[in-house]
């Protein structure tokens, strides 16, 4: 798995996983229970990862929707 989108933004979270869904995209979201850990802050950011296989159609479809900005660096090879 590759991390897609690392952020606070529970709003960019939800469009992206709606995104992620309507395209088939398979991915996960972690980090979403640290609230606990911090007192329901919510500056600890929250990671959407996707499988390997599918991260250039999952960067693809973020950069079509305009949220290229963020996007995670892509891994090096």
């Amino acid at each position: 798995m590759d991390e897609l989108i690392r952020t606070n933004d529970m709003v960019l979270i939800s469009f992206v996983d709606a995104l992620l869904k309507d395209a088939g995209i398979e991915h996960m979201l972690v980090d979403q229970n640290m609230s606990v850990m911090e007192g329901s802050l919510g500056v600890l950011p929250r990671r959407i990862l996707v499988p390997s296989d599918d991260l250039a159609a999952a960067r693809q479809l973020l950069t079509d929707a305009g949220i290229a900005g963020e996007l995670r660096p892509e891994p090096k090879a």
